[in-house]
């Protein structure tokens, strides 16, 4: 090929994006802001029916490349120990302290620290302060999101049974029961 051709070639195609290859997400087309106190699609989805637990940045909006939630305690609950099978979750702790199980290693984090809890490996964690907010993300984005619109959907709290159908209808499974400070 001559170099003229080739620069021409070169210019002309680098003047238009190349399509996202197969799994990897279309950029997003719009900003948006997601106010204090809000959910993405202004549905809330409290956890247990008492602490907000809202989707920040939906995965409709990253083309199922992450989803991001905030959680905002004022009683000392955490969910179950489960695992997403494909799925890392990362937590960042916003205000209060919060006991952590990952795998077989237990800690105490507080406002400032993050958690990676990898795909594949058991995890949950338990507010021990009064008050506790903190931003998670689940990546890529999975159905998590779904699986709280229909929790919170539920007129009493489900049962064991139908918690572990909801988490494996949605990618997880529930290997256990909340961390308790006993």
């Amino acid at each position: 090929m001559q170099r003229r051709t080739f620069l021409t070639a070169s210019l002309a195609a680098s003047a238009f994006p190349a399509p996202a290859k197969t799994g990897e997400a279309a950029p997003v087309s719009d900003s948006f802001v997601v106010k204090a106190g809000e959910a993405r699609s202004g549905v809330h989805t409290p956890y247990r029916g008492i602490n907000a637990n809202d989707v920040k940045i939906s995965g409709k909006d990253t083309n199922g490349q992450l989803a991001v939630f905030e959680y905002l305690g004022k009683e000392k609950v955490g969910p179950v120990l489960h695992v997403h099978h494909d799925q890392d979750e990362i937590f960042s702790i916003v205000e209060g302290e919060y006991l952590f199980q990952v795998g077989d290693a237990k800690f105490t984090v507080k406002a400032g620290d993050t958690v990676f809890a990898p795909r594949g490996v058991p995890h949950t964690w338990l507010q021990v302060s009064e008050r506790g907010k903190q931003v998670y993300m689940v990546q890529p984005a999975g159905q998590l999101e779904e699986m709280f619109v229909k929790l919170s959907a539920l007129k009493e709290p489900p049962t064991d049974e139908l918690l572990q159908k909801l988490h494996q209808e949605h990618g997880m499974s529930v290997l256990g029961p909340p961390l308790t400070l006993k």
